[in-house]
């Protein structure tokens, strides 16, 4: 099976609890919903066999793997899941939660979006963008570990802080990639 791949990277985790983690990001393409602030470019893909995969994580030195996207659960398989861990590697995901995961995933981060519908029930880490949405079913819709909030884009930074402090249940999560200007 082939796989659409955006790119394959090697950066530090930006976001969330594994923030200033090294590790290798594969960027999967494609999305099933169309979120205004997304920064992914979803058109531009080269189609990558396991093999090809795998062979091209192996050039980075970090084992953590980060399976984002576009919505990687769109694409991914058990066969992807067990052939990562069979080179010892350590599998994060970055989902919106609208679809089904393999069994095995390491860290699963659910960042849900508005109106869509949500299946994941559980994560290690609920991260969602705030633009003034109601997030608290979210809260109630995932059990989590950690819930974050993150400011769109780094512009409403003050809103996000203000809401973490009037419902402590909720973390700031910066995009540090952004700020310190690496990928």
């Amino acid at each position: 099976m082939a796989y659409r791949i955006n790119e394959i990277f090697y950066s530090l985790q930006g976001e969330g609890a594994n923030t200033g983690m090294p590790a290798v990001f594969v960027r999967f393409s494609g999305c099933n919903l169309r979120c205004s602030f997304c920064d992914t470019d979803f058109a531009s893909y080269r189609e990558m066999e396991l093999a090809e995969i795998l062979d091209s994580i192996e050039d980075f030195p970090s084992d953590f793997i980060v399976l984002t996207g576009g919505e990687p659960s769109l694409q991914i398989d058990s066969e992807l899941i067990e052939a990562l861990h069979e080179h010892d590697k350590v599998i994060a995901i970055e989902t919106n939660g609208t679809h089904p995961l393999p069994a095995d995933i390491d860290w699963v981060t659910c960042s849900p979006k508005g109106g869509s519908r949500i299946v994941l029930r559980e994560a290690d880490e609920v991260k969602v963008v705030y633009t003034g949405q109601d997030v608290e079913q979210y809260a109630d819709m995932i059990e989590a570990e950690s819930y974050y909030l993150q400011p769109c884009s780094c512009e409403n930074t003050d809103e996000v802080i203000a809401y973490c402090l009037a419902h402590p249940h909720w973390s700031l999560s910066l995009q540090t990639h952004k700020l310190i200007h690496i990928q």
